[in-house]
């Protein structure tokens, strides 16, 4: 594909990059340029990123936003994402960012999101913790997404806060199918899917013991709302959440063409140009790779043991 070949190319000449061109450096676009360039075999550059997010990782194990702002501290999980991929790949040996995703790791199973006092108007269950967009407020659906995954990837799928988190995304599904940013209601009213927090919400449940009829009107909802025209940054998490449940549609390779062409016109926003690389990889997303599944329960069947990285079993086990 000359456009992947084309958006790798951009991504390896300056890995460690910002929302848009000439933008300060962040852990978001930061850390999923490093997995996307890893996963194609550009790991020079890979490593470029991923050494950046260990230069900026605070004492306390959280990433903030960029070297500048270190709160709030939500894109943590996006780090321990690209640190735990990669050192799993290159196991049995620690990677050189084995420290950082422990460290990471902690500071993640530490936090929560805050408990709300329940309302009928909230339309969903106020116990369930997940983590927040800022430390000491509610928890909301794509922080909560984004910290199940990088939770998974360090080999921590089968502990009761990722349990919880799957709880958590489940009850926050809209009732006709898909999720968006948090609330199934809002004052009484059914709120609208939105493509992103969807993509995102099915790619955290990859894996799940979860009826296959829950998540057939989200990924229907999906496929259907799915277009030429989708932008960049949505179809992207789309085709990778749709991929996971072996459902990405015929043309996400020609969308995904057309989209970076469109990212191009637009000012080839890096954030953008990752997050279509990744969705080049489909199913071989390394999110996605089998030992980084938690122990699958069907029907009170015994969980098989958890393949923990040993960041996962430093955390785990003290």
């Amino acid at each position: 594909m000359p456009w992947l070949d084309e958006t790798l190319d951009r991504l390896a000449d300056k890995p460690v990059c910002g929302y848009r061109p000439g933008a300060p450096p962040a852990v978001e676009p930061t850390a999923l340029a490093a997995m996307a360039l890893a996963a194609h075999r550009r790991m020079s550059p890979a490593g470029q990123a991923l050494g950046w997010l260990a230069e900026i990782q605070s004492s306390d194990g959280s990433l903030g936003i960029d070297a500048a702002h270190r709160t709030p501290k939500w894109p943590t999980g996006w780090g321990v994402l690209a640190w735990s991929v990669i050192d799993a790949a290159a196991q049995p040996s620690p990677s050189p960012w084995h420290a950082q995703a422990a460290r990471g790791v902690a500071w993640l199973l530490a936090t929560e999101g805050k408990r709300e006092q329940a309302a009928p108007l909230l339309g969903h269950d106020v116990d369930l913790v997940g983590w927040p967009w800022v430390e000491g407020t509610h928890s909301w659906l794509e922080p909560t997404a984004i910290a199940l995954l990088a939770l998974k990837a360090a080999g921590l799928g089968d502990h009761a806060r990722c349990r919880e988190a799957v709880r958590l995304i489940v009850d926050r599904m809209l009732p006709s199918g898909g999720w968006n940013y948090g609330n199934t209601m809002v004052l009484g009213n059914v709120t609208q899917p939105n493509v992103q927090s969807t993509g995102l919400a099915l790619a955290a449940l990859v894996g799940e013991a979860i009826e296959p009829a829950r998540l057939r009107p989200s990924i229907e909802w999906l496929r259907r709302t799915l277009s030429p025209s989708t932008t960049t940054i949505s179809l992207g998490y789309a085709v990778l959440g749709l991929a996971g449940h072996a459902a990405s549609p015929d043309e996400a390779s020609q969308w995904l063409a057309a989209a970076y062409h469109r990212t191009l016109q637009r000012g080839a926003s890096p954030y953008a140009l990752a997050v279509a690389a990744l969705a080049a990889l489909g199913a071989a997303c390394p999110w996605y790779r089998r030992d980084h599944r938690p122990p699958v329960t069907r029907h009170g069947t015994k969980a098989e043991p958890c393949s923990c990285t040993p960041a996962a079993r430093e955390v785990a086990h003290g």
